[in-house]
């Protein structure tokens, strides 16, 4: 398994604008020196539902590159409890951070940083005043090709998902600026590494509490597709079954995330 614009006027004053273009809008993070976009919000199709079920993505700001060994590694420093002389094992499995022992942190800093667990990536988000993307969050910004809000349509671009999904895990990551975007400006989405949403444990809940347990039996079953919104996604059944199976403590060299946050 593989690791699954800046414009010069205020937030409020670009919104609009950026509704209507679909363009992302960047904004600098003093806090991490890096950068959000501005992700417009809109309906999408889950994967397990009806054919016809959509749902609602409000907008949010969205981190452009997933967040790096640098700088996790500053978090730990400043909070020294998620370190990994530290951090306590109902937080972590005994993995955690066990990358940073095999390469200098030169090497590294650039990089997505991985083998963090659930608990420690949203204790990251939360002090830079952010949180985990949800997980429909997440799939509605990773449905956008190079150049098209949903491209899932697109031949070509689900042939390139499934071209990056099927590379064998190698131990060095590309630096996150150097991996592709999508439309709205967000890079690494697909290929590099998979990433934590804050709702993992709900991939398969349907709020029909009595219709939950076939559907996780039909997907461990193998029988997923048939409730499935699109039977040939099959780069997103990869993330739907990784999640169904984590646990918050899990720790992954190919896991990695990035934050998001509410619209101020």
């Amino acid at each position: 398994m593989v690791n699954i614009s800046l414009l010069g006027c205020s937030l409020l004053m670009c919104l609009p604008l950026v509704a209507q273009t679909g363009q992302a809008l960047l904004s600098p993070s003093s806090k991490e020196g890096g950068e959000v976009v501005y992700i417009s919000g809109g309906r999408y199709r889950p994967l397990f539902g009806n054919v016809s079920d959509s749902r609602i993505v409000g907008s949010f700001m969205l981190d452009r590159y997933a967040v790096t060994n640098a700088q996790y590694y500053l978090f730990t420093q400043q909070k020294p409890q998620w370190s990994k002389s530290n951090i306590k094992p109902v937080f972590s499995d005994v993995n955690y951070l066990r990358h940073l022992n095999s390469l200098d942190m030169n090497e590294l800093a650039e990089m997505p940083v991985t083998n963090i667990s659930w608990f420690s990536a949203r204790a990251y988000c939360k002090s830079q005043n952010k949180r985990l993307p949800s997980l429909d969050e997440w799939e509605y910004v990773a449905r956008a090709s190079a150049n098209k809000v949903n491209g899932q349509n697109d031949p070509k671009y689900r042939q390139q998902i499934l071209e990056w999904y099927s590379r064998p895990a190698n131990e060095l990551l590309p630096k996150v600026k150097e991996t592709p975007a999508n439309y709205w400006g967000v890079h690494g989405m697909h290929g590099i590494v998979w990433e934590l949403v804050n709702d993992f444990n709900t991939a398969l809940v349907t709020g029909e509490s009595r219709g939950d347990t076939q559907l996780e039996q039909s997907l461990f079953c193998g029988a997923g597709a048939v409730s499935s919104s699109d039977p040939s996604d099959y780069a997103a059944f990869m993330r739907y079954a990784l999640r169904s199976s984590y646990q918050a403590t899990y720790t992954m060299r190919s896991l990695g995330f990035r934050c998001a946050r509410d619209i101020d």
